[in-house]
């Protein structure tokens, strides 16, 4: 009886024992956070049944599996050594850390999301890393959240406060089989366990799942967005830091492809070129729904929104039933508003190829004899928003360093919206005409805060954010105010659009169309009319506001854009196109295609299914138009990633 309890006994604490004992106590921390998650956010996945919920609790355990073995593949091994050595108690307690301090920082950061995922709607990859180099407040920002989002940072204590209270220490035992049975013995338990390891780093033992890759999460999920819930932070990074990020896309011949899709644009003949100035302004996550004026239906026809300013402008304007953004960050959109390039897999900044030399409309305008400047009220560098400017042809960057004035920063991000853009009109006044001009606004971000002398002014709203917006309508309000006393303001086309969109609240907004709807508005206050009457009734995207900018000044020179001239009833394709990881996405009129690379994984009619649930792939996949969708979404994607790899991203 007691040689039985020794058997058990010694099993129990054998190393192997105790590294599988561990393994699993971190998946158990990983599965119950992905719970969490989910119930934190809940909100952004409306929809979502408890059986589909258990398909993708169940799914997720695969990118558990990878990513957890990845960070513990050293403490295994270790653990497994089959040397007598690893008994050695001092031994046993660097394994012991090894074990600890990977696996708590992989709670850190899967918490971190719970909250970050309302930002981007997607797990942080390791562009993250690069995206922030510049900004040295981070942790400052990071401090604020954790106070803010309490509820995760005690969700996340716990979680690491279980990891060290239930892990295993191995008992520092003498292990006296003889050599002849105890060597051979533990070197098969490393070489079985390094095999399985090796196959659950991979994702599994058939050529489908070999490596498993972002876009697996797909088999678990209803529609792209809730890959979130199926993935954990940890897989996200690693397997975006790999380098082949760019797949080769060969759809289509090299002498076809121009005739289906081509990024030329050739300039109006017989125009004279109308040197208005050009103001374009990226308002910091002014979601499409934050606007009452596009917006009538909503809430029974209640619906006022947040841009009481802003929805005047737009009554004067040209605007859009459908216009999207490129992306879900910040980093994404100064390409695609200012240069006409999508944003695909990567934030173009981001990716090995930001080296290329590009086009812009400071670039095509300065050659003709316009003054260029970017501004942007944050520390000089932050968001990489300075070095594009450069690399796209603006002369001169306004930061918060060319402010000088610390009393208006905001303690967190950048200058507030009110002084800033009030310095940015008055710069503007002492610019030689005509001028092109860019400005990022910032106070519409988190940590939700406006100036203390506008603190319970603006309507509240549902989320904080809206407070956020509201100050920021009213910033714009006052900069227009200000910019009509100035001689240039009637000879200035202005363009208003969003990096992005954020924290949306209703059905119509939460889906795969709702979360890249932003404004996209052009104002020319001498021409208000006739730029409204003659206005495209297609999709529009932020990639057609270059084409449409330089097409309504009769720009006399061939130039180079992924867009098409949206101030024109007649858009030559009357599509848009953005990146909805892990799929493309394709709109017309009444439909939304999301293409993998690969395949048609949805089709939605959103002119009959406004909420955008009904995906109708069987029905509508072989239909004239998906068809045609789909051919000149595969050639926007050969000509851009094949050209991004070998810097072929202007004229000739």
């Amino acid at each position: 009886m007691n040689s039985d309890k020794f058997f058990w006994q010694r099993l129990w604490h054998h190393p192997w024992v105790v590294a599988a004992s561990n393994f699993a106590l971190i998946m158990a921390i990983f599965s119950f956070s992905r719970l969490f998650f989910y119930w934190v956010n809940k909100d952004l996945y409306p929809g979502v049944s408890t059986s589909h919920l258990i398909e993708m609790m169940a799914g997720g355990v695969r990118f558990d599996l990878t990513a957890l073995l990845y960070l513990n593949s050293v403490y295994l091994a270790l653990t497994l050594l089959p040397f007598r050595f690893r008994q050695n108690s001092v031994y046993q307690q660097v394994t012991r850390w090894l074990y600890l301090i990977p696996n708590t920082l992989a709670i850190i950061v899967n918490c971190i999301d719970m909250v970050y995922i309302r930002f981007t709607d997607r797990r942080t990859t390791f562009a993250f890393f690069t995206e922030f180099e510049n900004d040295g407040n981070i942790a400052q920002i990071v401090g604020t959240g954790m106070v803010q989002y309490w509820y995760v940072t005690l969700f996340g204590i716990a979680m690491i406060a279980l990891l060290f209270w239930l892990h295993r220490r191995q008992v520092s035992t003498d292990d006296t089989r003889r050599a002849i049975v105890y060597y051979p013995t533990e070197t098969v338990i490393l070489c079985v366990t390094v095999y399985f390891v090796v196959i659950g780093i991979r994702g599994g033992f058939g050529a489908f799942t070999r490596p498993i890759t972002l876009s697996n999460a797909l088999q678990y999920t209803n529609r792209p967005g809730e890959t979130a819930i199926v993935l954990n932070t940890p897989f996200a990074i690693m397997r975006s830091s790999e380098s082949k990020t760019f797949p080769s896309y060969e759809y289509f011949a090299q002498d076809e492809l121009p005739e289906i899709m081509s990024p030329w644009h050739e300039p109006k003949q017989g125009a004279l070129m109308n040197k208005k100035n050009v103001v374009v302004l990226i308002l910091e996550s002014f979601s499409k729904e934050y606007f009452g004026y596009f917006n009538s239906g909503l809430d029974g026809g209640t619906y006022k929104g947040y841009t009481p300013f802003l929805d005047s402008l737009a009554a004067q304007s040209a605007t859009y039933t459908l216009s999207l953004a490129s992306g879900r960050k910040s980093i994404d959109a100064m390409p695609s508003v200012l240069s006409s390039l999508p944003m695909i897999i990567s934030p173009y900044i981001l990716t090995p190829y930001s080296t290329d030399e590009v086009m812009s409309i400071a670039s095509c305008l300065k050659k003709k004899g316009y003054q260029t400047g970017f501004f942007h009220g944050a520390p000089n560098g932050s968001m990489g928003f300075l070095a594009y400017s450069r690399a796209c042809g603006f002369e001169a960057y306004y930061g918060k360093t060319e402010y000088n004035n610390d009393k208006d920063y905001d303690g967190y991000w950048a200058i507030w919206d009110e002084e800033f853009l009030q310095y940015y009109a008055r710069e503007m006044s002492q610019m030689q005409e005509p001028f092109m001009t860019a400005l990022f606004t910032a106070t519409s971000h988190h940590p939700f805060q406006v100036p203390k002398r506008y603190e319970g002014v603006f309507p509240e709203g549902t989320h904080p954010l809206h407070h956020c917006i509201g100050y920021s309508d009213h910033a714009l309000q006052q900069f227009f105010a200000y910019a009509k006393t100035q001689p240039w303001y009637n000879n200035t086309l202005f363009v208003l659009t969003a990096d992005h969109t954020n924290y949306l609240q209703h059905p119509e907004y939460t889906n795969d169309k709702g979360l890249y709807e932003v404004p996209i508005i052009f104002f020319d206050p001498q021409m208000a009319d006739s730029i409204r009457e003659n206005t495209t009734a297609h999709p529009v995207s932020q990639t057609d506001i270059m084409p449409s900018v330089l097409a309504y000044l009769n720009y006399d020179e061939p130039y180079f854009a992924f867009g098409q001239d949206a101030l024109t009833q007649d858009k030559e394709v009357p599509y848009a196109i953005n990146y909805n990881n892990p799929v493309y996405q394709v709109f017309s009129d009444s439909l939304l295609v999301q293409f993998d690379g690969k395949e048609i994984t949805a089709v939605y009619n959103f002119a009959q299914d406004p909420l955008v649930k009904q995906n109708k792939k069987e029905a509508l996949e072989q239909s004239e138009e998906v068809t045609t969708m789909l051919r000149y979404l595969k050639a926007y994607l050969q000509q851009y990633t094949n050209r991004l790899k070998t810097n072929r991203l202007t004229c000739p």
